[in-house]
């Protein structure tokens, strides 16, 4: 059979100029899904009868009219696809949903196609992709090694050419270890911006669904379509507008977090990976700082102490009571720990975690991202088979953390190990920075492997919004206290374009200046860039006095940032105070 390209850009072409239709597409990949089970990667693969109702309504649409036509997409077996058993890997817990998850189903609305049903270690209990009574699910490019998991058969079908994209879920890493060991974009969004209503829960308040992609720009585009609130999950969250749409991400003047001394675990040739990685971003304008990883890690590890395995418990502790032999032993073994959990053990715990997370926020405050290893060192399938909870440990030390602390994360592709397995680097940030992430991902992919095919952007945006000033809001003037009550920091120094003329304006309690743009006749005035997040704009917006707004200022060189404009109105009894050069200095001459 024929090797067909599943990239969104390749397929929709294919469909437009009536080279390839979604029947036939399916029919090739049915085939190709047969020849390559020795993978285990379907749990259940959809046969004709089931896919035929989901074809007969894709053919009655044109290809220009759903986002997704016809881009096959595979379904990690904790997610409801309506009609087929969902098994979370234990076929004695198995169900049929009479509805599909809301994500599913919303896929499917706007033309993706379902593939079937794929492997994972049981209960998405797991970050190997060897826990499962379906089958082991080896590496996509190395036998010896593991596909990494839980979102195993999630991860093959993209990486073997079985899918477009796949749904995975991501409680620990269950989303984006898989990526990294088989050269895939991992992306685990900010939580409950993707609905997890039909998703078998893990840690129900923990659990995001993961997007693995070949692209991070087709994770974008994903993530645009399916970010929803959703009335049927509680812990649905509203996404934000600056999160909303595919944004360009890293680039010009930047600030990323890398741990100050990281953990390899023995491991040679990923320190010299993640130095590439680092080289790149700083390529694209970045500035690393190096940040303690003591308190991430110690939050990492209380996701697998007994009072937070006390969720997993609650989530599916009555299997392991009805029907033990029905749950692996490895199972049993991390989830029993949550058995006798007592409430005041949980409650110490979060209070633990919360401190933690001040500690983390305190850390990555004022950076635009933070670049980390997706993993340290990957164990061979041996390796698993001999310590499966020490090497399954290990696989999630940087990952463990991500949805305790409330981050947004995208694992990608950094290149690979001497003896062939995938190796990447994961780049997380705030709550709600997801496209901006994503933007960052495909920026350092193009810088480490190539430019990808162009795709439409907006300009580069994240939680963090700049504002420049240029008088009473500088640093040490009495209204800066507005900036720094909002948490502010201080980016730069500069002046602006050599276009601007500068007035203090007449009246109020405190001289204000007015900063105009002219055709003929401008200066250089001192300025302030400022960042704040998104959220506060708004509230600093109403405070801002006539005839006074906010605008776009050209700086000297030449970006074009958020800033204080006058309206001409506001000059009527001001005075030019152009020659000064700025607010500084005349106030000095006064």
């Amino acid at each position: 059979m024929n090797e067909i390209d599943l990239s969104f850009d390749a397929l929709r072409a294919a469909y437009r100029q009536q080279r390839l239709t979604p029947r036939a597409l399916m029919a090739q990949l049915r085939e190709r899904a047969a020849a390559l089970a020795d993978y285990h990667l379907y749990i259940h693969l959809l046969d004709e009868a089931e896919l035929e109702p989901l074809l007969l309504a894709l053919e009655q649409r044109k290809p220009e009219e759903l986002p997704l036509y016809g881009l096959p997409f595979a379904i990690k077996d904790n997610i409801d696809l309506a009609g087929i058993p969902t098994t979370a890997a234990c076929p004695a817990y198995a169900y049929t949903p009479g509805e599909s998850a809301s994500v599913v189903a919303r896929l499917i609305s706007l033309g993706a196609l379902p593939t079937g049903k794929t492997n994972l270690d049981q209960f998405a209990t797991g970050l190997n992709g060897t826990r499962s009574p379906y089958g082991v699910c080896r590496n996509s490019r190395v036998d010896e090694y593991p596909s990494g998991g839980s979102s195993s058969g999630s991860a093959l079908a993209v990486a073997l050419g079985l899918a477009s994209f796949a749904l995975g879920t991501d409680t620990a890493g269950s989303g984006r270890i898989p990526a990294a060991l088989n050269h895939l974009v991992g992306t685990k969004p900010t939580r409950g911006i993707v609905s997890t209503h039909g998703v078998l829960p893990a840690c129900r308040s923990l659990d995001c669904v993961a997007l693995l992609t070949r692209h991070a720009r087709e994770a974008a585009e994903l993530l645009a379509l399916t970010a929803r609130v959703d009335e049927a999950d509680a812990y649905s969250r509203r996404n934000p507008a600056w999160n909303a749409a595919p944004v360009a991400g890293a680039g010009g003047a930047f600030r990323f977090g890398v741990p100050a001394a990281p953990e390899w675990l023995g491991c040679a040739e990923a320190p010299l990976l993640f130095a590439r990685a680092r080289a790149a971003l700083e390529a694209l304008g970045g500035t690393a700082v190096a940040i303690d990883f003591a308190p991430f890690m110690a939050a990492a590890r209380l996701l697998y102490e007994a009072p937070f395995t006390a969720e997993r418990y609650a989530a599916f502790g009555d299997m392991l009571e009805r029907d033990p032999q029905a749950v692996l032993p490895v199972i049993h073994q991390i989830v029993g720990k949550g058995r006798d959990v007592s409430a005041a053990a949980l409650y110490q715990t979060q209070h633990r975690l919360q401190a933690l997370k001040a500690e983390c926020d305190r850390a990555i405050e004022g950076l635009d991202l933070v670049m980390t290893p997706t993993y340290a060192r990957a164990p061979t399938l041996a390796e698993l088979e001999a310590e499966p909870i020490l090497r399954n440990s290990e696989l999630g030390l940087y990952t463990n953390f991500m949805n305790l602390l409330d981050y947004a994360a995208v694992a990608t592709p950094a290149g690979f190990l001497a003896n062939g397995l995938p190796w990447g680097v994961t780049l997380f940030g705030r709550a709600f920075t997801d496209q901006y992430l994503l933007g960052s991902a495909a920026s350092l992919h193009a810088a480490l492997f190539g430019p990808m095919p162009a795709a439409t952007t907006t300009a580069i945006a994240s939680d963090r919004a700049r504002i420049v000033v240029c008088g009473a809001h500088l640093q040490g003037l009495p209204l800066n206290h507005q900036l720094l009550t909002r948490g502010a920091t201080l980016i730069e120094k500069t002046r602006s374009s050599p276009d601007y003329r500068l007035y203090a304006l007449a009246g109020g309690a405190i001289r204000r200046p007015g900063m105009v743009r002219v055709d003929q006749g401008g200066a250089a005035i001192e300025v302030e860039v400022w960042e704040l997040a998104s959220a506060e704009i708004g509230s600093f917006l109403t405070g801002i006095a006539a005839p006074l707004g906010l605008g776009k200022v050209q700086l000297a060189d030449g970006r074009w940032e958020t800033g204080f404009i006058c309206e001409g109105v506001g000059l009527n009894g001001a005075e030019d105070i152009t020659a000064f050069g700025g607010w500084r200095g005349w106030m000095a001459a006064k």
